[in-house]
């Protein structure tokens, strides 16, 4: 009897033994990834997109819009809209915001443009 038992326990110890190696195995073959940095979007790309919103948030229609010259064209009622977006000597961006028309269509539109521009660049 007494080997039977001892036969039983060396079994079990094998078992532990060879359940403890197999956890070690599989943790050691983990591998932890540094996520990839992303970039940024450019100062430009992330102010064209905000005009552009901005525009379409304030009602104007996108009749045009040449990324390269920086000048997207639009018009709202009988008001044409002109935004032109420049890149400084010192990497900011510089935003014009146009709206001409008949007199007293809508003296507020290019203030509506700005101040949506400014919500979407977070300011």
């Amino acid at each position: 009897m007494k080997f039977d038992c001892l036969y039983v326990m060396k079994s079990q110890s094998s078992r532990y033994a060879l359940v403890f190696i197999c956890i070690v195995a599989a943790l050691s073959g983990c591998t932890v990834y540094e996520p990839v940095p992303v970039p940024a979007p450019s100062t430009f790309d992330r102010s064209w997109s905000a005009a552009l919103s901005a525009a379409q948030d304030a009602g104007v229609r996108i009749t045009s819009e040449d990324r390269g010259s920086g000048v997207i064209q639009g018009f709202s009622n009988e008001q044409q809209v002109t935004i032109t977006l420049r890149t400084q000597a010192d990497g900011s961006v510089r935003i014009e915001i146009g709206a001409r028309g008949p007199k007293g269509a809508d003296p507020g539109l290019a203030d509506r443009i700005s101040r949506a521009y400014d919500r979407r660049m977070g300011r």
